[in-house]
């Protein structure tokens, strides 16, 4: 590596630290106004609108929870990154090798849960039965369970995906003898609107789905995930009772990206 290049690279993760650092700070800041404690709350970087380069620089710095939208980009990001991990182990034989989890946010079509079952560890975007029984499937044939979150619908909007809200609670009824998944929460969007404040009402509501629905099917304690908020919104989500915010414009602000 030339000089030019260890110097874009201390530059890159000197922005990505203070961007993290200002995140952490913003969601702590959002749970103490609650009364919540911050280190219940989780940042997940999204990452599809920046490079490999990136992603290291975040691991480095120790955000090791990364989020895609897309399955095939997740699929060959971690590959790549498993490639590049793999060299660097065999080289820094005394140094620990910071490993990723990653997440799929993005909605999921039944035909790409092959491929990434065996590298993602939490799937946000559970809708229905058969994805369900699909992600079992797979799951079963690489002896894993696999944790999922079931995807709410808590703006209405029809271009949205995930379930409604009178739906929830049928489909986690038919989970429960689903083997191979462990159900560990919900998730949903808000609508993107020009007022953070106007998303409130899409959280509450899916925080008192959460509380109804641990309460009516008897969910234990790893029914625990709310995935909810941001870039624009997640302070709102953190106040409303979100464990997993999902952030990528915000954590890359002043960086050069790639077209989304």
């Amino acid at each position: 590596m030339d000089d030019s290049t260890k110097s874009r690279a201390l530059t890159l993760k000197q922005r990505l630290n203070d961007n993290l650092k200002k995140i952490k700070d913003r969601i702590a800041q959002a749970a103490a106004r609650v009364g919540r404690d911050p280190e219940r709350i989780k940042l997940l970087a999204v990452t599809k609108t920046v490079d490999l380069e990136h992603i290291l620089a975040l691991l480095e710095l120790g955000q090791v929870d990364i989020a895609e939208s897309r399955v095939q980009q997740l699929i060959h990001r971690a590959g790549m990154l498993g490639e590049h991990l793999t060299r660097h182990a065999g080289a820094q034989q005394d140094q620990p090798v910071i490993q990723p989890r990653w997440h799929m946010i993005g909605h999921l079509q039944r035909n790409k849960v092959k491929p990434l079952l065996p590298v993602v560890e939490l799937i946000h975007s559970v809708d229905t039965l058969r994805l369900a029984e699909e992600i079992s499937n797979f799951s079963r044939k690489i002896n894993k369970v696999q944790d999922v979150l079931i995807e709410v619908n808590c703006s209405g909007e029809e271009q949205k995906f995930g379930l409604p809200v009178a739906a929830v609670g049928h489909l986690i009824e038919q989970l429960t003898s689903v083997p191979n998944i462990r159900i560990c929460g919900l998730m949903t969007m808000a609508p993107l609107v020009d007022d953070p404040e106007k998303t409130r009402p899409c959280f509450e509501r899916l925080y008192e789905l959460f509380l109804e629905t641990k309460l009516d099917y008897r969910l234990g304690k790893e029914f625990e995930h709310l995935s909810m908020g941001m870039s624009q919104d997640f302070e709102i989500a953190v106040e409303c009772g979100a464990t997993l915010v999902r952030v990528g414009t915000a954590l890359f602000e002043g960086i050069e990206t790639l077209p989304a």
